[in-house]
């Protein structure tokens, strides 16, 4: 079943059913107040009968009169359809009666009840008639009880009418109701099946298209084209990456496979070579194998930086420890190089730990990208390298400056993608994957890389963290 027409359903259901309710309360209350009106009018006619039956038993009025009475009383009763007037004197017999039908005998518990009450029904409204009783006070005649019947024929056929009028109106109102049900839900869902058809166009090749919002929209389906766009943001941007990064690691694996290769050809083309020159080819093709090796081993650090933090392993962390170690590798790579390290106020008292929640090997990657740069761009230039540990509100900060030939303002802006090499780096060993790469490392970590730099004036890398929760 589709969505509009379950709506359609159940919209409808809940109208039908509240319409139901309002027309049997509006029929039920009708007949309720029909029955009192009537109740109210035999009562009525039984203080009629009293007083004309009364004054017919005066002894004073003659036997014209009398019949006058009871040609009055006669013309009353033919108002009324089946209507019949009885009259019990104090001992409970009928002296009096007039109306048209055979005559039901009158129960004598009842016509005492009618004495203590002062008024009572007898039979309540069935099939629209209806027996009441009054006690009537006459100083001469005594207690008398009046009784009247009489069938309600008006509201008979007014209710009636009522019941045609509420089952004609009702049976339109579901008619209306059930296609307006239909075109409303048809129109509630047009967005819904616009989004499914544009939704159908986009596929994994182009994931450029969008889909259509409707200006000033904050409904919940407005929303969802929102996310739903967000999420092919998203989408788009990391297969944009993928494809930038599976290219350009397509080309910087390249170039030493094809030195490696060239090197072993060329070597197999002679016959016989002097030990001296099989050297130089085993030395070239070991030096591409570990330029090969560092290549490999980035583009898998890169990928591990990218997961699922909660797939990544994060214990307590020492920065100022990890710093040194960073520090003794690379001296090993760089002998020449001079870094000095500066912990601010690490041995200040009543200082808490450099310590953050991460990953060791990570971190210690990432620090030592930024290093390495570091003293490579400054090792034409003879210039020291300084790393600095300290607090800044919040958070931890590591700030590396170098003294080497710095960046345009046009190469900052391209720093943090992978493989990109600036003009003034060309010279320099390297692939173009540790600013990336330390990157991706602090936000996995929730920090931050930040690079300013001028040309001539050196490189400032500051690495971010938050601080470790107590």
């Amino acid at each position: 079943m589709s969505i509009r027409l379950r709506l359609a359903i159940q919209f409808g259901s809940i109208l039908a059913v509240t319409l139901l309710l309002f027309a049997l309360a509006i029929y039920f209350a009708t007949l309720q107040s029909r029955r009192e009106l009537f109740t109210q009018s035999l009562f009525k006619r039984t203080m009629v009968v009293g007083h004309a039956y009364a004054d017919g038993q005066q002894d004073s009025i003659s036997a014209g009169q009398q019949a006058s009475y009871r040609r009055y009383l006669r013309q009353l009763y033919r108002t009324l359809p089946d209507e019949e007037g009885r009259v019990y004197n104090a001992a409970n017999q009928l002296v009096f009666r007039e109306g048209q039908g055979p005559t039901k005998p009158v129960p004598i518990a009842w016509l005492q009840e009618v004495r203590r009450s002062g008024r009572a029904v007898l039979e309540p409204e069935f099939n629209y008639h209806e027996t009441v009783g009054l006690l009537y006070h006459d100083a001469r005649l005594g207690p008398l009880v009046v009784v009247a019947s009489s069938v309600d024929e008006d509201s008979r056929q007014q209710l009636q009418e009522l019941r045609h009028l509420l089952a004609v109106g009702l049976l339109t109102a579901f008619v209306v109701m059930g296609v307006g049900n239909w075109v409303f839900a048809g129109q509630a869902l047009r967005p819904l099946r616009r989004m499914v058809q544009e939704v159908d166009g986009i596929t994994a090749t182009d994931l450029s298209q969008r889909l259509t919002q409707a200006a000033g929209s904050t409904d919940e389906i407005g929303r969802l084209a929102q996310r739903f766009n967000r999420l092919l943001d998203r989408l788009e941007a990391a297969f944009a990456g993928q494809r930038t990064f599976v290219r350009d690691a397509s080309h910087e694996l390249r170039t030493p496979l094809t030195a490696l290769i060239g090197e072993l050809e060329v070597a197999l083309l002679q016959a016989e070579r002097s030990p001296t020159e099989y050297r130089r080819v085993l030395q070239s093709t070991l030096d591409s194998s570990r330029q090969l090796n560092e290549l490999t081993n980035g583009l898998l650090q890169i990928a591990r930086a990218s997961d699922d933090p909660s797939q990544v392993s994060m214990t307590e962390v020492r920065l100022d420890e990890l710093l040194l170690q960073a520090h003794e590798q690379l001296l090993r790579r760089h002998p020449t190089c001079r870094v000095d390290l500066d912990f601010g106020d690490a041995d200040e008292p009543n200082t808490a730990p450099f310590a953050v929640r991460g990953n060791e090997a990570l971190l210690l990657s990432a620090m030592l990208n930024v290093l390495d740069n570091a003293c490579k761009f400054s090792a034409g230039t003879g210039g020291t390298v300084t790393a600095t540990l300290a607090r800044a509100s919040r958070r931890l900060v590591l700030l590396v400056s170098d003294e080497g030939p710095g960046l345009s303002a046009a190469d900052l802006q391209q720093v943090f993608v992978p493989f990109f090499r600036a003009a003034s780096a060309r010279a320099v060993p390297g692939h173009g994957i540790g600013l990336p790469l330390a990157a991706r490392i602090m936000a996995l970590h929730g920090g931050t890389v930040r690079v300013e730099s001028e040309p001539g004036q050196g490189t400032q890398v500051w690495l971010e963290w938050p601080l470790l929760k107590p």
